[in-house]
């Protein structure tokens, strides 16, 4: 590439995220910025943007292999596949010399993230992890106050989000609130996998250690449950221990009687922090009485990873938040599954069936009330909550199990059948 030459992209996966991928690229960029060399999806007709592909002379490829032997070198991937193809589909892009923008999560397995960040090194390519949050002015403001010690010391950090969602949510495709597709690949889909993984990630990222860095979870305790009859969970609450001793709270739902959030509070030895996105920005409040405040996170464009993954291939710069800040939130979804062997069905009493959804009376009242008191919803008093076990995650390299040599027996870890 020369310094005119547009940028080369490849985009793997149309549908879901891909298709405002796909409209971004069509539409965003400035003549001569990119060129969309191919995009990749075995079943193309899907997408509302189809037929746009075809006028601009962009061809459509089955398979990841098929758009190199056509295309032998591409300046940036775009992976915004199913969470099953994330990693061996950057892992193919970087062995081919691409640069690579991989949709969130990095997938469902720590063991698969480090695979990532392995082939990346002996690559020397870079990838970024679209976790949109970590590239905002607002959090890029908030982590540098963090870094230089304007706050103190970090002590906790917790975060809430209830997104209610029907029935369609998981009829939406085949590995929809599954554990493992149809080929037996793991995706641990979940709220915490999936729609609300970022502001999982986002506490991480927050009280990491350098800019492009997440503090590293080494304790798991979690609770998981479901009202929807699907494999995996639509509800969770956890607590993480970080390397350096900070408690991390994570609450979310698919099946609160009401939207609610994102927001987060993260405590310090001089200040709180404090985020509701019904409120508008950020805001820190020093004990002394002193505030400051941020933008909102949404405030910048949701396609901000792209314009910063493009503008990266011509002029490389620090990376906000690659796999190895992304991984802490792969493992604390490992350590959420391994902290519960059976999921806890919400009792019939408390679901509410309607015609396009099911909600859990009372979930929100328990919830916020763990929230605000920085305690698991077991630790309530609430009858149906239930706890799971503590699990340690230092060193913690293979889901499931810990460690290859017992990823075997610890099979029995998995939700055995729908109640």
């Amino acid at each position: 590439m020369t310094a005119k030459s547009p940028v080369s992209v490849g985009l793997v996966g149309i549908g879901g995220m891909g298709f405002y991928y796909l409209k971004s690229l069509l539409e965003d960029f400035s003549p001569g910025e990119i060129e969309l060399v191919g995009v990749v999806d075995p079943y193309p007709e899907a997408c509302g943007l189809f037929s746009r592909l075809r006028p601009q002379n962009i061809p459509v490829f089955s398979t990841v292999g098929s758009l190199y032997e056509k295309i032998p070198y591409i300046d940036l991937v775009v992976i915004a596949s199913p969470i099953a193809c994330h990693v061996p589909q950057a892992c193919a892009a970087l062995e081919q010399g691409s640069f690579v923008l991989c949709e969130k999560p990095i997938g469902a397995l720590i063991q698969d993230a480090d695979r990532l960040i392995r082939t990346k090194n002996q690559c020397g390519r870079w990838v970024n992890i679209g976790y949109q949050w970590s590239y905002s002015q607002a959090i890029q403001s908030l982590k540098r106050d963090i870094l230089r010690g304007d706050f103190g010391a970090p002590v906790k950090g917790k975060t809430l989000c209830f997104w209610p969602r029907g029935f369609e949510y998981y009829k939406r495709c085949a590995w929809a609130g599954r554990q493992r597709n149809n080929n037996g690949d793991w995706v641990l889909d979940s709220p915490a996998n999936n729609a609300m993984a970022h502001f999982l990630h986002n506490l991480f990222y927050l009280l990491g250690s350098e800019t492009g860095t997440s503090a590293q979870p080494v304790e798991m305790t979690a609770e998981i449950y479901r009202a929807y009859s699907i494999e995996n969970y639509d509800t969770v609450a956890c607590r993480a221990i970080t390397a350096e001793g900070y408690e991390v709270l994570f609450f979310a739902s698919h099946v609160s009687a009401a939207e609610k959030g994102p927001i987060f509070r993260l405590d310090f030895e001089k200040a709180a922090v404090f985020f509701d996105v019904s409120e508008g920005g950020i805001t820190a409040r020093y004990q002394t009485g002193k505030t400051k405040t941020y933008d909102s996170p949404d405030d910048d464009p949701h396609m901000l990873k792209l314009f910063t993954s493009v503008k990266g291939v011509r002029k490389s710069g620090e990376i906000l938040c690659g796999p190895e800040a992304a991984r802490s939130q792969t493992l604390c979804v490992n350590g959420i599954q391994e902290s519960v062997e059976d999921i806890v069905v919400f009792p019939k009493s408390k679901v509410v069936m309607e015609k396009d959804r099911s909600w859990v009376n009372g979930l929100g009242e328990v919830f916020y009330e763990a929230y605000d008191k920085g305690i698991l919803p077991s630790e309530t008093g609430c009858s149906w909550a239930k706890q799971g076990r503590p699990v340690s995650l230092k060193n913690y390299t293979f889901f499931p199990g810990g460690h290859p040599q017992g990823g075997k027996k610890s099979e029995k870890i998995r939700n055995r059948s729908l109640e």
